[in-house]
């Protein structure tokens, strides 16, 4: 009676599963009252047929009636594929292996809906990598490691749904290629890092080349600003200088004229008149060695009489 309690399992080769799987034919006695550990489903069979599930804590069974068929852990476990070997889309042979995360919903449907669960399971997945990566090629393998993830575990749960059992989520652990392959993908990867390289180098010579010629352009549109400034700011100051030395030769001559019309204005005339006179024959001496005078200039007398000379003249033309 103790040795059917006890059914042999189905191993395969190169299988490392979890203990879970091991335990769930093990037989467990019927001590009337029954303590269900936490994350743990005891199947019991009344008389060889099903009658419950045993919830954790405490329960009641009748002895020699009674029998816990089966105990399932409720837990997540983890069951690792073996290595197997897969052709891509474009034709290159992969040998990829994984880790499957398993668990158990349906206590009833893990005990009679499938024969031995963790065997199912791993063949399951294996099929399942090999038709999603069939339908891959060899850089979406790379590229897109996730999604056939996903794919795997979506199969997966579609297939293991009738078994109580719902797979959680399915990693890549190990993806090994021909060495050709590898050689090849390796060159492929230096001539992309070398263009890149190529590429960086040439948008930072463009790069400095504009900056550079945006930089010339900005100091002569400066340059030409600023020259435009001064001429203006020049100009200005000249037009200002005329202005002030016009306004400061009418304020002179208005003054002049006032004093003039004074008494006694004719004497303070002449005097001016002889003062320029005999300044502009200084100046003369200074400028230029050869001088062509009029006779009698040397005397001061002579040179104050023709400079009243010629003031009498502008006042009888006045007049």
């Amino acid at each position: 009676m103790l040795s059917r309690c006890i059914r042999p399992r189905l191993l395969h080769a190169g299988s490392i599963a979890s203990r879970r799987f091991e335990q769930k034919f093990v037989h467990t006695t019927n001590t009337l009252v029954n303590f269900v550990p936490q994350q743990q489903a005891w199947v019991v069979e009344r008389m060889g047929k099903f009658y419950k599930v045993l919830e954790p804590g405490v329960n009641v069974l009748i002895p020699g009636i009674d029998r816990i068929k089966y105990v399932q852990s409720l837990k997540e476990v983890a069951i690792e594929i073996p290595q197997q070997g897969a052709v891509t889309l474009d034709n290159v042979q992969l040998h990829l292996d994984g880790v499957l995360f398993l668990r158990v919903f349906d206590a009833y449907k893990a005990s009679y809906g499938v024969e031995d669960a963790e065997f199912a399971i791993t063949q399951l997945a294996q099929t399942t990598m090999r038709s999603e990566v069939g339908k891959m090629s060899l850089d979406e393998v790379f590229r897109e490691r996730d999604t056939l993830n996903v794919s795997i575990v979506h199969s997966i749960n579609n297939a293991a749904r009738p078994w109580g059992i719902s797979c959680l989520r399915y990693e890549i652990r190990d993806m090994a290629m021909p060495e050709t392959v590898a050689n090849a993908m390796q060159l492929q990867v230096e001539a992309e890092r070398k263009k890149r390289a190529q590429i960086l180098e040439s948008e930072g010579l463009r790069d400095a080349a504009i900056n550079k010629a945006q930089g010339d352009k900005m100091s002569r549109i400066l340059n030409s600003e600023a020259n435009e400034a001064e001429q203006v700011n020049m100009a200005k100051g000249a037009a200002k200088a005329v202005q002030l030395d016009a306004e400061a030769r009418t304020n002179a001559i208005n003054t002049i004229s006032q004093a003039i019309s004074n008494n006694n204005g004719d004497k303070a005339a002449s005097l001016a008149l002889a003062e320029r006179y005999i300044d502009a024959f200084g100046e003369l001496a200074k400028k230029t060695n050869t001088m062509i005078v009029p006779a009698g200039v040397s005397e001061p007398v002579s040179v104050l009489a023709q400079a009243m000379s010629i003031y009498g003249k502008i006042s009888d033309k006045k007049n």
